[in-house]
């Protein structure tokens, strides 16, 4: 069943250019599906009762084109694929008068709190979400291939501000310090971001990228060389 929220561009969440940012439209990817999950009764608190949290593994978003200040957004969401431990879902948003601005593919695991190892659904899980038709797009894969010669890029540690109620850093700043390595001016067409473990505060980021025609890769590494998370732009 698909879920939806309407919303004006604000002022603090545009760029430069006077429009909506890439992560302005992840947030509002995200706080949709967060509204979603509590409309059901499956919200922050009662997953945090049961020791749950569905967590962002990868997602791949296109945008084709980016909303301006005090442009009135309709954005929705809804699952299409509950199985295991994992959860598939799709998102959109569109103006007022219908035009298709973004839209995204993601998949989310569900992991015990308390053991940091998926957990298998349950009914008590699954009570109220109901799978909608799979959005026709053009789905890329899941994981993100390193290119070779990937350029090292100084290092920087956690901040209090990359945090998120789960004590790590939220998926959409990694995207954010991934931005910091784009060309000056580049317009995103797509991203793709895979999220492969979880950094907490202090913890040091040591980034690595490789520029490939109209693409940017930025593996955000560990001190010991393990990805947090690989981010892949595709520019217009």
């Amino acid at each position: 069943m698909k879920y939806s929220f309407d919303g004006r561009v604000r002022y603090s969440e545009i760029g430069e250019n006077g429009c909506l940012t890439l992560p302005g439209i992840l947030d509002y990817f995200q706080d949709c599906c967060t509204f979603h999950s509590e409309s059901l009764g499956q919200g922050m608190n009662v997953l945090k009762g049961r020791k749950r949290a569905w967590v962002l593994s990868a997602w791949q978003v296109i945008i084709r084109r980016y909303p301006a200040l005090g442009e009135e957004i309709e954005t929705a969401t809804w699952t299409y694929h509950l199985r295991g431990f994992v959860g598939l879902r799709n998102f959109t948003m569109d103006t007022k008068a219908g035009e298709r601005l973004a839209w995204a593919n993601s998949f989310w695991t569900n992991l015990n709190t308390e053991t940091g190892v998926p957990a298998k659904l349950t009914e008590e899980d699954l009570r109220g979400y109901v799978e909608d038709e799979k959005l026709d797009m053009d789905y890329a894969p899941r994981k993100i291939l390193l290119p070779e010669g990937m350029e090292e890029m100084p290092e920087f540690s956690v901040q209090k501000h990359h945090l998120d109620t789960n004590h790590h850093v939220n998926n959409c700043q990694y995207v954010r310090m991934a931005e910091n390595y784009l060309p000056e001016g580049a317009a995103v067409a797509q991203l793709r971001a895979e999220y492969k473990q979880q950094a907490r505060i202090h913890d040091l980021i040591c980034p690595k990228t490789c520029r490939e025609e109209n693409k940017l890769t930025v593996a955000l590494d560990d001190d010991k060389g393990n990805p947090y998370a690989v981010v892949e732009f595709t520019l217009n």
